[in-house]
């Protein structure tokens, strides 16, 4: 039984991946903390934050519209997390257990 927006697993999901977030990009160069390091984190929280929020406003209408604006924050997070990779700031094998699943929509 769903009694808040913290038993979805989506937002489970979501939570752990701000997390993993958080600890991948300590390895970013100091250069980059008002630069991807801040938009990284920005879209990582939004993410959870906005499954929250829409579950919050009790309207199936405006829950739908906060999780477009998850999936947006979860391509954007994907896009900046692969640009680390391209960058040489990141490598595949750091990334690899990121549960970045966007091909179905969610977490």
């Amino acid at each position: 039984m769903i009694r808040s927006y913290k038993d979805l697993i989506v937002w489970q999901k979501s939570m752990d991946l701000a997390e993993a977030i958080y600890l991948i990009i300590e390895s970013l160069p100091s250069s980059e903390n008002y630069g991807i390091k801040s938009q990284i984190r920005r879209a990582a929280v939004s993410i959870p934050s906005n499954i929250a929020e829409g579950y919050g406003r009790q309207s199936s209408g405006s829950y739908k519209q906060f999780l477009l604006i998850e999936r947006g924050s979860l391509l954007e997070l994907e896009t900046q997390i692969e640009l680390c990779v391209r960058l040489k700031y990141l490598d595949k094998s750091s990334i690899s257990n990121l549960e970045i699943n966007v091909t179905e929509g969610h977490l």
